[in-house]
């Protein structure tokens, strides 16, 4: 197709597009840039990208592209999806040694799929394999078996569900532990203006060394090669993580083909012919000295003979002393052994600041790294208004005198974190979700703390306060408990990381490397004794609230993503799966007493009505399913079908008992006990999580949309209360702060204090104007402004808790914050 559409775009074919009405596409990865270009060239024609090969009947999977600029909206892709199974086809994702489950290789089954190769009819090929369900899915019960072919072809299944290629088993590579597909890295070269087209191979340098080569066309040829290899090297890394990012790059005025018109790697791979500068060569050379460098330091300080690239530090037995010797050996800040455990990541972390570092790593430099160190660019991303930064690194605890500010605790006009009044055993979730005394609360209890006097003319000032590194992206809401005058924090990674930190002295307590990624967020039982969490391997955990010891672990059979419900009266907790299931886990006996089949994958929370004992859950099919939890055998009262996917969790309004259920096509639905709609309502954009009410905000609904607006509801009708737009793509929850309230001196008019962040990296804290009665003010204009705002690094998707003036986040620039409000500071608007 890129050879046709050139010839297709001339003024001597101006009539095909007006004839043309489907375009079939197949064989080859469609890149975005090019859908875009056929899309613009054709637009009123039906494109369907088509994958499979000859074994499963030529294609067994489709998308059409027509939906392709809403899945944008929620997923971030170089690719057009290759799309959903054919009728009678069937395609699994099974994985190896992938740490992503939601990626695997393409199995193929059912109608689609041939019996063999002619020419070896009486044997089945290695290629066709049986599967047991159970192998897939991981499921206790035996779901049969079933004949697949295994494709050799990588492939990641996104939110809508559809699956988006990945690349050949064959151009599939590890370095320094990461999978990656060379063709996402050639579809990001392809990006780029001066790039006609181009081709990437893995070559291994010294036996052990992986190097990417990237073959490179043209537009047209440059003058200055040096000056634009510099400028390609510069542009890609804005682009790629550091590992994909090739270290060679060939120019050449055509790429070899086949006979069958694709790229011949394999010539690419076998030619000799690299044009390589002697600074490349010098480069490689310096990283694998820094390597091996590295390397020795640490069998030197652990006392063992041999240290592989990929060793831990810590696991290896080092600590903190040991640590020291290193950094004194290397020369480098002790903190970064914290971050960055392995010879290779520490290789590459120090690499990726050379223009920091002058690296002396020859022979006669006694291991010595001549660092030249700047304090304002250390490695550390996160804004803060201290002088001294500190990362909280696995059993490390920090001085909180050097870290924290002094005068955030005893200065008169900062804001003291004195939660004296809350229940001794409480904790804190996304939504304004409490628990507390061996009793779900909903949203009335835990009165306010403190109340400040602040004119609405003067903002606040909020800073970082501490961070933890949790060694990949936070999606996860934090979970904050407040237990015998201590506070807990729970989150975990994209790393497989869970830690339990003290929230006051921001050290880590003790962490757990679960079997799978974390983007569930995670609930405490009521008699605080286990904290449950999920993972992307499917199984959900009962850890030890002290010690993080396991308990006990249920497997599901698709990722969990949805956080636990704790169900206090029956002793149960309620979780959903990626395998469409709902399930009631009795964690006293270890037994699941309840399994709900809900039509969909469940990404948001159940809800349960207490005062009627029916629980709600809701599923990406649109589906809204009501359980009678009264006593078993539980049973389902009714079904709703809102044929449009639910990603947000469910919320109970306290007053009336409706249930709100947010779908991603922006709709807001409150229904009744009986399964009727009360109201509808929407939004500007979709929404991916859940509605917030609290008792601070009487009769309001927050609900956060990604068009970059939060909206208050009036939680009987449904009428829009206020609406107020921060400019940037909204994901999360929205949390009210219930122990601060802000006052006027001159009257007796109270605000509150709302936090939302931006999938863009921003937190916005937002004044909400109630006057005495506690009722909203009938002023629109004046109801809410913002009060405070501060930029992180990193985009935000975990939803934050809000507890006194101190907000807990997590961020994809791979920590989890306290940021703490100032009002010393107050600045005019």
């Amino acid at each position: 197709m890129r050879v046709v559409l050139p010839a297709l775009q001339s003024q001597h074919n101006m009539h095909v597009p007006s004839s043309l009405k489907l375009l079939v596409l197949s064989g080859e990865v469609l890149p975005l840039s090019m859908w875009d270009i056929i899309s613009k060239l054709f637009p009123n024609i039906s494109i369907l990208n088509l994958y499979g090969s000859t074994e499963v009947s030529g294609d067994c999977t489709y998308f059409d592209c027509k939906r392709l600029p809403s899945i944008l909206e929620m997923s971030t892709l170089k690719s057009v999806p290759i799309g959903l199974p054919i009728s009678n086809c069937d395609i699994v994702l099974v994985e190896s040694d992938t740490v992503k489950p939601d990626e695997g290789e393409i199995y193929a089954g059912g109608l689609c799929l041939s019996n063999g190769y002619f020419s070896e009819s009486t044997f089945m090929p290695s290629e066709y394999v049986k599967l047991h369900n159970n192998s897939i899915c991981n499921c206790s019960v035996s779901c049969g078996s079933q004949t697949y072919f295994r494709t050799g072809d990588f492939a990641r299944r996104i939110q809508s569900g559809d699956l988006v290629f990945l690349g050949r088993k064959d151009r599939t590579i590890k370095i320094n532990g990461q999978r990656m597909a060379l063709e996402e890295i050639e579809h990001t070269l392809r990006g780029h203006p001066d790039v006609v087209d181009t081709a990437v191979v893995s070559h291994k340098h010294q036996g052990e060394l992986v190097i990417l080569v990237a073959f490179i066309v043209l537009k047209e040829k440059k003058t200055s090669s040096e000056i634009f290899l510099s400028s390609i090297k510069s542009w890609v890394s804005s682009k790629l993580p550091l590992a994909m990012i090739p270290n060679r790059f060939v120019f050449m005025d055509s790429l070899p083909m086949t006979s069958s018109g694709k790229v011949d790697y394999a010539s690419l791979s076998a030619s000799t012919s690299f044009t390589i500068s002697a600074q490349h060569d010098a480069d490689e050379t310096k990283a694998s000295d820094l390597l091996q460098v590295i390397r020795k330091a640490f069998g030197h300080a652990l006392m063992v003979e041999e240290v592989l690239h990929h060793d831990n530090f810590f696991t290896m037995g080092g600590n903190s002393i040991a640590a020291a010797h290193v950094a004194h050996n290397l020369g480098i800040d002790m903190r970064l052994i914290y971050n960055f455990p392995t010879p290779s990541k520490l290789e590459i972390a120090l690499l990726e600041k050379k223009g920091l570092c002058n690296l002396d790593v020859s022979a006669d430099a006694n291991w010595k790294l001549n660092l030249e160190e700047d304090k304002e660019h250390q490695f550390h991303s996160g804004y803060s208004r201290t002088e001294n930064h500190a990362v909280v690194s696995k059993r490390l605890k920090v001085n909180s005198t050097k870290y924290f500010k002094p005068e955030l605790h005893h200065h008169k006009d900062g804001l003291p974190w004195n939660l004296s009044s809350v229940p001794m055993s409480c904790s804190f979730s996304r939504c304004n979700k409490v628990m507390h005394e061996e009793k779900i609360r909903g949203n009335d209890l835990c009165g306010v703390n403190w109340s400040l006097e602040v004119p609405r003319n003067k903002r606040g000032f909020i800073q970082e306060l501490w961070k933890v590194h949790m060694e990949s992206c936070v999606d996860a809401s934090p979970l904050v408990v407040l237990k015998d005058s201590d506070i807990y924090l729970f989150v975990g990674s994209h790393s497989h990381k869970f830690i339990c930190a003290d929230a006051k002295r921001s050290s880590v307590l003790w962490e757990i490397k679960l079997e799978g990624r974390i983007e569930c967020s995670a609930a405490v039982l009521a008699d605080f004794s286990q904290v449950v969490v999920g993972c992307y391997k499917g199984k959900i955990y009962f850890l030890d609230y002290l010690t993080g010891d396991i308990y006990w672990t249920f497997q599901t059979c698709g990722e969990v993503k949805c956080q636990p419900v704790v169900d206090a009266p029956r002793q149960l907790i309620w979780c959903g799966s990626h395998d469409h299931n709902l399930y009631a886990l009795d964690f006293r006996n270890y037994r699941c007493v309840y399994k709900l089949p809900c039509g969909g994958s469940i990404f948001g929370s159940p809800a349960i009505d207490e005062v009627h004992d029916v629980l709600y859950v809701a599923s990406t099919s649109g589906r809204l399913t009501a359980i009678s939890v009264k006593a078993l055998p539980f049973h389902t009262l009714w079904l709703h079908e809102l044929e449009v996917p639910a990603f947000a969790s469910l919320c109970i309004t306290s007053a009336n008992r409706h249930v709100i259920c947010c779908l991603v096509d922006g709709h807001v639905v409150a229904l009744d006990s009986s399964g009727s709609i009360i109201w509808r309502c929407r939004t500007g954009g979709p929404i991916f999580a859940g509605p917030c009410t609290s008792f601070a905000l009487p009769s309001q609904v927050l609900i956060c949309s990604r068009n970059g607006s939060i909206y208050s509801f009036e939680q009987e009708s449904g009428n829009l209360l206020w609406e107020y737009s921060v400019g940037d793509p909204i994901t999360a929850s929205a949390y009210i702060d219930e122990h601060l309230q802000l006052k006027l001196e001159s009257c007796l008019s109270i605000d509150r204090l709302v936090c939302i962040c931006t999938s863009s990296g921003s937190i916005h804290i937002l004044r909400v104007n109630l006057d005495v009665t506690g009722k909203e003010n009938q002023s629109k204009d004046h109801m809410v402004q913002e009060f405070a705002k501060l930029e992180l690094q990193g985009d935000i998707f975990s939803s934050p808790v809000m507890i006194g003036g101190r907000v807990f986040v997590g961020c994809r620039d791979d920590y989890i914050y306290c940021i703490a409000l100032e009002t010393q500071h107050l600045e005019e608007e």
